[in-house]
């Protein structure tokens, strides 16, 4: 299969206003299986020129340090959002599948 062609997007918002437009096809119930493929590959194509975009990018200082302290905030609030039981990894009540097993 052929790469889809995304140079068309040269920014991020230009990207980002895609994969929205993508999500919400995607999300559609009467989209293909095959036309929600194709989207997929085109997300990753744009991900990609994503990607791209931010190596190619030369941030100040500043931004970096910016870019820094969002990324562990961002971590902090992800790691804040699980509940405790799951991230030390305990197991939640027993089933009762397993209640008469004794």
């Amino acid at each position: 299969m052929a790469r889809p062609d995304v140079s068309k997007y040269q920014t991020f918002e230009q990207i980002t206003g895609r994969l929205d437009s993508i999500v919400d096809q995607v999300r559609d119930k009467d989209v293909s299986l095959e036309r929600s493929l194709d989207l997929f590959d085109e997300a990753i194509a744009l991900g990609s020129k994503a990607v791209e975009l931010v190596d190619a990018t030369d941030f100040s200082p500043e931004e970096e340090a910016q870019m820094a302290e969002r990324a562990e905030r961002d971590a902090e609030a992800a790691t804040a959002e699980v509940p405790v039981s799951e991230a030390a990894g305990e197991e939640g009540p027993a089933s009762d599948a397993d209640a008469g097993n004794d």
